[in-house]
């Protein structure tokens, strides 16, 4: 599909009547207007969100070495889900997509992809220089821009720091946002978590709109506060012996980063379109998604 007609297609597949729905919930939807039949393009994007398996509660599991809470009002699906739901936005996969949360009304969401880098020694934690990354950050980007050009893609500007780089020695989270500009013409923020765990790193990509992002950003840092590793995989857990990263905390956010805040910012690009008729529809997405779960009872 290509991605200019995402934001149309994308809200077409919300406001469609969906036939599964439990029967207490089909009388609601009878007091619903009624929708024109399904262009073969909209049932197809239908049969998708319909295919995945979400979670809506409890603790799922992310990949094999990790799991993370669901909080009410939140929806999860794992690797299989994630990477058809990337590859619907227009993105490329890479198979290291391990889930996707979001809240009920899709207006924004978070990426899990694993990074199995080795462990990552944090003893740079007090000598993150924001200015010296920034440096390297804009250098980086022009080999990164000639990538872009090469697949017929914006090029990218970074501007500058959102929030520099902050370590949290007790999660061993490392945390950043770039200020990003556009050949296009578009204003993004990349913002990126890397969780530090024995074998590598789980890559948390943040993804709403610009003007979202005070407001989603202390909903989405109280999310990770649900993530845990398995104890045999957390980064206490470290054995002598274990893979141990080439690079450190600073290698973590300059080593291909440019490339990762292409797709970020694509996806930020599109998902303010999206949002708008998403929120507007956040019942109907409720239940399909609860819908789906009812049947499977």
């Amino acid at each position: 599909m290509q991605l200019r007609n995402l934001p149309l297609l994308f809200c077409a597949v919300f406001s469609l009547a969906i036939p599964s729905l439990a029967h207490a919930q089909a009388e609601e939807d009878a007091q619903q207007p009624a929708t024109e039949q399904a262009a073969p393009e909209e049932d197809k994007l239908v049969k998708l969100i319909q295919s995945i398996d979400w979670k809506t509660e409890g603790t799922s599991p992310i990949g094999t070495m990790a799991q993370i809470e669901i909080p009410d009002g939140y929806c999860f699906t794992g690797a299989d889900g994630t990477i058809k739901l990337m590859r619907e936005y227009g993105n490329l996969t890479s198979g290291a997509e391990l889930g996707y949360l979001s809240p009920m009304d899709f207006s924004w969401f978070a990426e899990f992809e694993f990074d199995e880098v080795g462990y990552v020694k944090d003893n740079e934690k007090d000598k993150l220089d924001a200015d010296e990354i920034l440096k390297q950050l804009r250098e980086n980007q022009k080999a990164a821009n000639k990538m872009l050009r090469e697949r017929g893609s914006p090029t990218l500007t970074v501007v500058g720091w959102h929030t520099p780089p902050f370590y949290n020695p007790d999660t061993k989270n490392l945390e950043w946002a770039i200020k990003l500009h556009s050949s296009d013409g578009t204003d993004t923020i990349n913002y990126k978590t890397k969780l530090l765990g024995r074998r590598g790193v789980m890559d948390v990509v943040l993804v709403c709109s610009e003007e979202q992002l005070s407001t989603v950003v202390p909903q989405y840092e109280k999310l990770l506060k649900g993530f845990t590793f398995k104890k045999e995989e957390s980064y206490a857990a470290f054995t002598k012996g274990d893979k141990v990263a080439k690079y450190g905390l600073t290698g973590l956010i300059v080593g291909g980063t440019l490339l990762a805040a292409a797709k970020t910012g694509l996806l930020a690009k599109l998902w303010k379109p999206i949002a708008a008729g998403l929120v507007a529809i956040g019942t109907m997405i409720k239940r399909i998604i609860r819908g789906k779960k009812q049947e499977s009872i």
